[in-house]
């Protein structure tokens, strides 16, 4: 038995129509009539010397060898189309897709993108604001910024930004909690996102931290930092801010961070891309003004007391 392959036209019609259990849908995605469907299947299946589809009256069912061969031409398909876009991607140097998490996106990319776009006209950024783990083979993304605890070698990886968190709350809020102790009066808004850090650097930390007692069980709580900042800004209470998402927000008096203390976390931001593609003049580029544009969230820190959260334990 030869091990020659059918036509390449023929295995995509055959995926389809078992994709779609339809030749109809199968030839309108392919932009092919029906009977221009249906004749590649049926050489597909001259081909292979049996029927790969039981034609019904309405319907079509695949026969054994049908279902026998349809998993592996659907992953063929994939890695093929998978291949075809990042090769495509290298010869693309005009369009930089970038993933990162909503709260990094909405609170540190965006208000930052305009100086971007004024020094790197030719290069048009595309943004796709999700926590899901991205497959640079699978899925149409170029840099990847992501926040947690570790690294993988089998990538480009560079650490950008050590995340620590500090007591922030709006200027008027500021006049009335002017002191550490006051806090123990606060409204405290709790961002449940960072409860994945082995860690803790919660409130409860920094106030065993800052030697202050108070009652923690109270306050909203929101499941993305975003919203936790956004309400300390409308001075719903005091958020135990995140220093990489709030520099903007301190630089234009939104928020103010009056307290000496503040909490290193374990987990970190890091520029991540395929290996070798750092090396690309647009993502080269990018990640030059990603270090430049994030040293305004490292000087927060400056005059500042930082204690690593493992040395509350």
């Amino acid at each position: 038995m030869s091990d020659r392959l059918p036509p390449l036209t023929a295995l995509r019609a055959f995926e389809a129509a078992a994709r779609h259990m339809s030749f109809a849908k199968a030839a309108d995605e392919l932009n092919v009539t029906p009977a221009a469907l249906s004749y590649q299947i049926k050489a597909l299946e001259a081909n292979l010397g049996q029927p790969v589809f039981r034609r019904l009256n309405r319907a079509v069912e695949l026969t054994e060898a049908g279902r026998c061969l349809a998993p592996g031409a659907t992953d063929a398909f994939t890695t093929l189309s998978s291949a075809w876009r990042s090769t495509k991607r290298l010869t693309d140097s005009g369009v930089l897709t970038v993933t990162a998490g909503p709260a990094f996106t909405s609170k540190w990319l965006a208000p930052r993108m305009y100086d971007f776009a004024q020094a790197h006209e030719d290069i048009d950024l595309r943004f796709s604001a999700t926590l899901r783990i991205v497959d640079f083979n699978r899925d149409e993304v170029d840099v990847a910024i992501r926040f947690g605890l570790g690294g993988d070698e089998s990538v480009y990886s560079r650490p950008i930004f050590d995340e620590w968190m500090t007591p922030m709350m709006s200027p008027q809020l500021a006049k009335e909690y002017d002191t550490p102790a006051k806090l123990a009066q606060a409204t405290f808004i709790h961002d449940d996102s960072i409860n994945f850090l082995k860690l803790p650097t919660g409130w409860d930390a920094w106030l065993k931290a800052a030697k202050i007692e108070a009652d923690t069980s109270h306050g909203p709580r929101f499941s993305q930092a975003d919203h936790a900042i956004d309400a300390a800004v409308a001075g719903a209470g005091v958020v135990m801010g995140r220093a990489s998402l709030v520099a903007r927000a301190l630089e234009e008096g939104q928020l103010v961070a009056p307290f000496e203390i503040g909490l290193i976390s374990q987990a970190h931001y890091s520029f991540v891309c395929p290996l070798g593609n750092e090396r690309r003049p647009h993502i080269a580029a990018f990640e030059a003004w990603v270090l430049k544009e994030i040293q305004t969230s490292k000087r927060i820190a400056e005059g500042r007391t930082l204690i690593n959260a493992s040395d509350l334990l």
